[in-house]
């Protein structure tokens, strides 16, 4: 075997930020040893990995093409040097969360988890669907949490949770006690909405097949408490998780408008990278969730 892991390490964190100096700085290496490292893994067997644009590394078809069963390798070698020191915790995890599962679910799951799980280091970012799948594709996170349906084939998906958009308004909107909205209604109103991108846009506009050509939103915003406040305010009406919105319909600030004729339930999933080695932190994990 040629390889060496070093050389693995320096690929992949070159792969994942397009820049031997970055990489290096990631590493802990200088820039020359950086460098040599990919240089030498390259030309042990003649071959290209990256196309040079500039200062850009950007990996060419063989580069992606080998990329997770390196990254695979590399995980299976860190996982075997904790077992070899015969440590007994379970290992890092990053863990990516979408807007409604990270406000609202993951922080107190991963807070029994730390608890269940003395020491254990997870980190958590919180960000819309499409930029969670980015970057779980470029293996900067372990593991991620999504409301929005997705077909990607670098991707596998666990189902975990089901959940349900609600249609709201403020207390005092001419909508409060109505017995449903009609389609007409859906398509008159001011639609106070998450942005393109994000799992509640994408189940609110299969919600609303047939209509979502006709419907100009007022406002979109990647938030939902901007939305609820917008709502609020009687900009709009808006539609968001259940989740989200129980306290505000239990103080009253918000009102639950029906609309019984669309389908707003949806699946949460856990999501990995086909590819991706499932290391003790990962399985112990989606056990826990």
């Amino acid at each position: 075997m040629k390889f060496t892991l070093r050389q693995l390490d320096v690929f992949l964190e070159t792969a994942r930020s397009e820049n031997i100096s970055r990489a290096a700085e990631a590493l802990h290496l200088s820039q020359s040893a950086a460098s040599s490292a990919l240089k030498e893994l390259e030309k042990q067997y003649d071959i290209q990995l990256f196309d040079r644009m500039g200062k850009r590394l950007i990996l060419n078809d063989l580069g992606r093409a080998i990329r997770p069963r390196a990254q695979a390798l590399l995980d299976q070698a860190r996982e075997l040097e904790e077992d070899l020191y015969q440590r007994s915790d379970i290992g890092a995890l990053k863990v990516g969360a979408t807007l409604t599962i990270g406000n609202y679910l993951a922080v107190e799951i991963l807070t029994r988890y730390r608890q269940e799980h003395e020491g254990a280091d997870v980190s958590l970012e919180v960000a819309n669907t499409s930029q969670i799948v980015d970057k779980l594709v470029n293996f900067d996170l372990d593991l991620g949490m999504i409301e929005g349906e997705l077909n990607h084939p670098e991707l596998e998906l666990i189902p975990w949770q089901t959940d349900e958009l609600v249609v709201f308004c403020a207390p005092d909107h001419p909508w409060v006690g109505k017995p449903w909205l009609t389609d007409e209604d859906l398509l008159a109103a001011d639609w106070i909405l998450r942005e393109p991108g994000s799992g509640t846009r994408q189940t609110f506009d299969r919600a609303m097949h047939g209509l979502v050509a006709g419907m100009k939103p007022a406002l979109e915003l990647q938030h939902t408490e901007a939305i609820k406040r917008a709502v609020e305010s009687g900009l709009g009406i808006g539609c968001l998780s259940d989740l989200c919105m129980k306290e505000a319909f239990r103080r009253g600030s918000l009102v639950p408008i029906p609309v019984p004729q669309r389908q707003f339930d949806r699946q949460f999933y856990l999501v990995l990278h086909r590819h991706k080695f499932r290391s003790r932190a990962i399985n112990q994990w989606i056990e826990f969730c």
